[in-house]
């Protein structure tokens, strides 16, 4: 069998997960500086009055909707090279998640912070931790409100990296 050889990756390509036959692969970060990273995501899920109501209260079935959301949001950061395919195992030096309720708009803004001091970024256990967080949320109140929505999922800051300090706007 004649099995093609190993390319360096496309300097023609922003996509940085495939090589220059356009296969995918993992990148290589062995010669990137160790530095410290930081990442921070944000995402919302909106649901009825009532729904956020029990969660204010603490009084849903299966428990503190919010203290359970926050420890799967974290679980989910620590698990991110386990679902997201290319993504790099990373020794996570700190993952913080909260919460703000917005009674005005019958939701729960999550944010998640996300850091390292390594090779590469955060940003996919950010954005993992988020959306984890989120449909945990879903989860434990799916019994009393099925039309609950998850969006605005985003990455709001990155420091670190060559690539440097990114603020959404």
């Amino acid at each position: 069998m004649n099995t093609p050889k190993p390319t360096a990756p496309s300097d023609s390509s922003p996509l940085t997960h495939f090589d220059a036959q356009g296969q995918a692969h993992m990148v290589d970060v062995a010669a990137k500086a160790h530095t410290h990273r930081v990442a921070v995501a944000e995402g919302r899920i909106t649901m009825e009055p009532a729904t956020l109501a029990l969660i204010q209260s603490g009084s849903a079935k299966k428990g503190d909707v919010l203290g359970i959301a926050r420890i799967a949001g974290i679980q989910g950061a620590k698990k991110t090279s386990e679902l997201i395919p290319l993504c790099h195992p990373i020794a996570l030096t700190r993952v913080a998640v909260e919460f703000e309720v917005e009674a005005s708009s019958n939701s729960v803004l999550c944010r998640a912070t996300a850091e390292c001091t390594g090779q590469t970024g955060v940003e996919m256990e950010a954005l993992t931790a988020t959306s984890v967080a989120l449909l945990t949320i879903y989860d434990m109140c799916k019994a009393v409100d099925r039309g609950m929505t998850v969006g605005g999922v985003r990455l709001v800051e990155k420091r670190g990296g060559k690539s440097g300090h990114f603020v959404a706007t």
